[in-house]
């Protein structure tokens, strides 16, 4: 004779199956923490999460210290995580099937409008927590790197595809001799326009997403899409995008794409970005590293 399990015991380790799913990659506690917003219905509350993520057994020490933090963030932050779920919400990750790709694109303009106006910050990096101060130390830790590999130059222009709130205007802005700002939200291009509006080299657009057709061939020396991608993936124009990039991008010229998808699998990533780099005449050079602390966000950097 079996027993039926009660509705919350169910409900409880359904919960700790996703919490135990969400630390698989020894991620930070806050990416932790972003991925349960995203992942969780809202009817788990913060205080509920925090005391099931006590009761997950911690597979070693760092797992224990992760756990504990997170459940921590949980009890500390309810506000900040309620903020999360609203912000990532905001913007569906699924396409319906009779959606065209254009249609999608417009849905995705609008759901970044709305997502930025719940915060800024966390609009184009959940882990921030919609703190600018967090968000700061972040972006600078990928002008960093980018640093690292010379991907800047005093005498270079750069092309930044989804420069959402111009985080990486301000930070890059005397590195380059030129940068462009693209996004395809008008509320973000507007908090961009306002926080670049000092920067004499930085320039700002709202365009279609369709392509970069506002653009001259060989007109950029460097490309940068953080975050962008995923949302090309899912439009079905990151193929498009690839081929204008190869366009627009000078000999030599370089692209750091930090993100290319939101699917998981680094090995479909890799193959996707392999194949579009052959098509188009670019080197690979990085191959999808996991080198920031603060954000684990893939990197990849090519080369024409």
């Amino acid at each position: 004779m079996s027993v039926t399990a009660p509705k919350g015991a169910q409900r409880r380790t359904s919960v700790r199956l996703a919490v135990e799913d969400c630390m698989a990659d020894g991620i930070c506690a806050e990416g932790v923490l972003v991925r349960l917003a995203l992942h969780l219905p809202p009817t788990i509350g913060a205080a509920e999460l925090a005391e099931v993520v006590l009761k997950v057994r911690p597979a070693d020490t760092g797992d224990a210290a992760r756990l504990r933090k997170v459940a921590g963030l949980l009890r500390c932050k309810p506000d900040v995580f309620a903020m999360l779920r609203a912000t990532g919400g905001a913007v569906r990750h699924e396409r319906n099937e009779d959606e065209t790709n254009a249609a999608v694109v417009m849905r995705l303009a609008s759901s970044f409008d709305a997502a930025a106006a719940i915060s800024g910050a966390a609009s184009v990096q959940l882990a921030s927590f919609g703190d600018e101060e967090r968000l700061t130390a972040t972006t600078n830790e990928i002008v960093a790197w980018l640093e690292a590999r010379e991907f800047t130059g005093r005498e270079r222009s750069i092309l930044d595809i989804g420069c959402g709130i111009g985080r990486f205007e301000r930070a890059l802005c005397k590195s380059f001799k030129r940068m462009v700002g693209i996004d395809i939200s008008s509320r973000m291009i507007s908090i961009a326009s306002e926080q670049c509006a000092a920067l004499g080299n930085v320039e700002l657009r709202q365009t279609s997403g369709l392509d970069l057709a506002d653009f001259d061939d060989a007109s950029f020396d460097c490309v940068l899409a953080v975050d962008s991608f995923p949302y090309l993936v899912l439009a079905g124009m990151a193929e498009r995008h690839f081929e204008e990039i190869a366009r627009v991008l000078k000999r030599p010229g370089w692209l750091a794409l930090l993100n290319y998808s939101y699917r998981g699998s680094l090995f479909s990533d890799r193959d996707d970005i392999g194949r579009l780099a052959q098509a188009h005449q670019l080197r690979v050079l990085i191959d999808g590293e996991k080198p920031f602390r603060s954000w684990d966000g893939n990197a990849f950097l090519l080369a024409r």
